[in-house]
């Protein structure tokens, strides 16, 4: 499906303008054969179909306010789509010289393909559309717990997808860096608590940094098995046995581990929460996202050394702190904790995910006489901050 949008923001469309635009396109449309047929709505405007003989269609909806679409529906193949793209280069133009006026704007919209071998097109967590330029499905299985996909970009390489939430690309060293602390922490003798992390990015990294012992808790076990063999460039080897010479990686439910731990006094110096956007859970106590955050949240702080740091997604920590605003028996921060906020901004190298609403962030454990934590220390890195930075697709 292509688009052409054309928008009079600053003037309304009169009935004499819809007409004038109709009978303007008019003779594009006879010169294709299409058949027309035109809707009139005296208080909304006008809505005019265009049918041709090889099956493709086109809507023109002409709104009081100003706006003009023309939408174009047609099969995919090589003569149907020279006779679009000549067919769209003549409305485009059409519409320009209809619309002398400084102020209208005319956009012509890249098509949406649909019906294809491979989906290009996965929705952000904000309902946002991003197309990849994806040309193969590498992996493609149902687990107990969640669809997993691994697709192959040309840009970006293998991306790893899990029910229909991109997750990470073997070019995305960026955000697993960020997550750690972009360099700026020294895991160097220091015991690690992973939660999530089935990619095997974040253990791959931090190994490399003499830690005493890693702990991934990954609740997927086909998670593994794809990424060890399809996401290579982003977890190494450590992924090729479950246990090394300093980290160990179980395959359970992290809440269950997380309360454990907590019973058993077991501190961690960091808590890296890579959990994914759409919790996945074996416990009952997940009757909602804002649940299952809140107990994660709560356990990790119970296994973090005082003198430790939790490093989560941004996103997750607005739900948090969103949820807390309002009147709720839940125990959590007040409004007034994100007040002593410490944001810190730095340029990352750009990666298949700089489109996602998110930013990885560090909580400091507050002093233990305060008997509360409020967000003492967050540091925010931004993927890249700049226009300039988003120029991906």
């Amino acid at each position: 499906m292509c688009f052409i949008l054309t928008s009079l923001p600053s003037l309304p469309c009169s009935p004499a303008d819809g007409e004038t635009i109709l009978k303007g396109l008019q003779s594009i449309f006879q010169e294709q054969g299409m058949t027309e047929s035109v809707h009139n709505w005296q208080d909304h405007g006008y809505l005019a179909t265009y049918i041709n003989k090889n099956g493709s269609f086109a809507n023109l909806r002409i709104y009081p306010h100003g706006l003009v679409l023309f939408d174009l529906q047609s099969y995919d193949g090589d003569s149907q789509g020279q006779e679009v793209d000549s067919l769209l280069n003549k409305v485009e133009e059409r519409m320009k010289e209809l619309s002398q006026d400084s102020t209208v704007r005319v956009k012509r919209l890249p098509p949406i393909v649909r019906g294809g071998a491979i989906d290009r097109y996965w929705p952000t967590a904000d309902g946002r559309l991003v197309e990849y330029d994806i040309d193969e499905v590498v992996y493609d299985e149902d687990s107990p717990y969640q669809n997993i996909k691994i697709l192959h970009s040309k840009q970006f390489g293998n991306i790893l997808i899990l029910s229909g939430d991109v997750n990470l690309a073997e070019s995305d060293l960026a955000y697993t860096q960020a997550i750690m602390g972009s360099g700026k922490e020294d895991y160097s003798g220091k015991d690690v608590l992973i939660l999530g992390g089935g990619d095997g990015g974040i253990l791959c990294e931090i190994v490399k940094l003499k830690p005493k012992m890693v702990t991934m808790v990954e609740i997927d076990q086909m998670v593994i098995d794809g990424c060890k063999k399809y996401m290579r460039k982003t977890c190494g080897d450590v992924l090729d046995n479950l246990k090394g010479d300093c980290y160990q990686v179980l395959i359970e439910d992290c809440i269950p581990v997380l309360k454990r731990y907590a019973k058993e006094g077991r501190e961690f110096d960091y808590v890296i929460n890579d959990l994914t956007a759409v919790p996945i859970s074996t416990s009952p106590e997940e009757d909602s996202t804002w649940e299952f955050l809140r107990l994660i949240l709560d356990l990790s702080m119970k296994v973090l050394k005082q003198d430790g740091k939790y490093f989560t997604q941004w996103l997750l920590l607005q739900a948090f702190l969103a949820a807390s605003s309002a009147p709720s028996p839940l125990p959590g921060p007040s409004r007034s904790s994100s007040e002593e906020v410490l944001a810190m901004w730095s340029n990352e190298p750009r990666h298949s995910t700089a489109l996602l609403p998110w930013r990885p962030c560090c909580l400091a454990k507050p002093p233990v006489e305060t008997g509360n934590w409020p967000l003492a220390v967050m540091l925010v890195h931004a993927l890249d901050n700049s226009v300039q930075g988003h120029e991906q697709m």
